[in-house]
Parts: structure tokens; sequence; C-alpha cells
């Protein structure tokens, strides 16, 4: 697992869309739901009629998470839900990725509850991309 300064990232052997379906089952393990999907493709093809490669924007959500990020800090809802990107580098190849919820915490402040919150999403997160890196290394 690679991680920036605002994301965790793992490059996977997959087809886009087997990536894709990978990703939301491993979201799903770790108690995540996908509440948006945007198709970045379909959309600047629409908008701009501009080509790019296959891209799309997961909006993934723990509700019992998201439930104490907005008991702690009323606002957190402008960094939520988590998002997840899923693009193609390759045929063969994916990569899929998060926002790091501890970085997202530089911009809001000192305060425990969210701390808690972000550290407990970051693990789940880190967990599910390391079940896609687990399940490629063992197949």
């Amino acid at each position: 697992m690679e991680q920036t300064t605002y994301g965790l990232r793992v490059t996977v052997p997959l087809a886009y869309e087997a990536a894709m379906e990978r990703a939301i089952d491993a979201l799903k393990a770790q108690g995540f739901g996908v509440l948006t999907t945007i198709d970045v493709q379909q959309t600047l093809r629409a908008k701009l009629n501009r080509k790019f490669r296959k891209y799309v924007i997961l909006g993934a959500c723990n509700p019992p998470l998201a439930d104490r990020a907005l008991q702690a800090e009323l606002d957190i809802g402008l960094l939520l839900p988590c998002n997840v990107i899923v693009y193609e580098t390759k045929p063969l190849e994916s990569v899929v990725a998060a926002m790091a919820p501890l970085a997202a915490l530089g911009i809001v402040g000192e305060n425990p509850d969210l701390i808690s919150v972000a550290t407990e999403a970051d693990q789940r997160l880190r967990r599910a991309l390391a079940a896609l890196e687990t399940s490629q290394k063992a197949g």
C-alpha cells in the first residue's frame, strides 16, 4: 500500500470493472456502503466532449462512524462521505485509492472525538485496501 499526503493507494492486476467490484466488496466488509458513484469518464465526455480513462469516484459511508463524526463536529459533513477512487492504468491494471481520514483532520483542528473517528475510519479503509492487495497475491 502506498500512502500520499492525502490518500492511500493500491495498484491491482485487475481490469477496471473487476477492480471496482472488488473495491466495493472490500469496503462493504469494513462496514462502508457506497452512497454515490460519479463516473468521471462519462461526465467529462458528456459535459466537455473530452476523452478520459475509466475513472469513478465512490462516496463511501460507514453510518456509525458518520454519526459519531457529526455528533463531534456538525460541520464535518463537508468532509463526508469518504471518497474512494478506482481508475484504469492499463487494460489489466487498476488503482484503488481512498482519502486519508487522518490527513483530512489537519484542516479541522484538534477535536479528540473526531480524532477517534478518523483513526477508526483510517484503519477500516486500510484494511479494505490491504484485502485487495492480499487477494491478488493469493490468487
